[in-house]
């Protein structure tokens, strides 16, 4: 897998959520149902074990990018490609 990248919902911060980049963080509904610009829970867990559940947009716009993240990067789906 590629670098997934997550938007907050429009009006949360990171310091709304009290998020301070020290936790251990889940994101579920990591599968094939995963659509481009789809919504993911990520669960963010602090070193005391408090959990922050909140919902993120992915910011995979197109079907093509999604492939590029299932395959690692644009570099290895060309790969796969050329190989196939």
């Amino acid at each position: 897998m590629g670098v997934l990248p997550l938007q907050l919902a429009e009006g949360k911060s990171w310091q709304e959520l009290g998020l301070t980049g020290e936790e251990t963080y889940t994101v579920e509904g990591l599968d094939e149902s995963l659509k481009p610009a789809g919504r993911l829970t990520v669960r963010a867990t602090d070193a005391s074990g408090s959990e922050t559940a909140f919902e993120v947009t992915v910011r995979i716009d197109t079907p093509v990018e999604l492939e590029y993240y299932w395959h690692g990067g644009i570099l290895p789906a060309v790969l796969r490609r050329m190989n196939s």
